[in-house]
C-alpha cells in the first residue's frame, strides 16, 4: 500500500505527542464535524485527552479485533446517541514520538458489535502507512 500523507493538527507542549489527520479524508471528516458544535467540542476534548496522555476508554480506545489491527483506535462520540466513530491509527517514530492519525469517519455505528462494514473499515485503517508532515 502506498504511503499516505497526514498533517499535524496539534502537538503536546513537550512535542512528544501529536494529533494528526489523514490528508485525503480531512475535508470529509471536518465537514461532518463542523455541522454540529457539539461534535467539534467532543472532537477537541478527545484530542486534548490524547495529547495529555489521559486514558478514557469511553471516549478513545483500541479497536483490537485481530493482530493486524493492534494500532487502530476509535474516538467514540455520543455513544447511545449519534454514536459516531472516528477511526485512528497510532504510530511511533524512531525518536519515540507518538502520533495519532485521524483516518476514517463512520457517521453512525449501528450496533455494539464489530462486524461487516465496520470490521472492514478497521482493517483498511490498519493497512494505512503515513508520512507525517506539518500542514503545507
Amino acid at each position: 500500500m502506498p504511503l499516505r500523507n497526514a498533517y499535524i493538527i496539534q502537538s503536546s507542549e513537550d512535542q512528544t505527542r501529536h494529533f494528526c489527520i489523514d490528508a485525503i479524508n480531512e475535508a470529509e471528516i471536518m465537514a461532518f464535524l463542523i455541522k454540529d458544535d457539539a461534535r467539534v467540542k467532543k472532537f477537541r476534548y478527545a484530542m486534548y485527552l490524547i495529547l495529555d496522555n489521559i486514558r478514557n476508554t469511553e471516549i478513545y480506545d483500541k479497536e483490537d479485533i485481530d493482530k493486524s489491527c493492534k494500532d487502530v483506535t476509535a474516538i467514540k462520540m455520543f455513544k447511545g446517541g449519534q454514536n459516531i466513530r472516528i477511526y485512528c491509527k497510532e504510530m511511533h517514530n524512531i525518536e519515540g514520538n507518538f502520533y495519532v492519525v485521524v483516518a476514517e469517519l463512520l457517521p453512525k455505528k449501528k450496533d455494539n458489535s464489530v462486524k461487516g462494514k465496520v470490521k472492514n473499515l478497521i482493517k483498511i485503517v490498519a493497512s494505512y502507512e503515513y508520512t507525517i508532515t506539518e500542514r503545507p
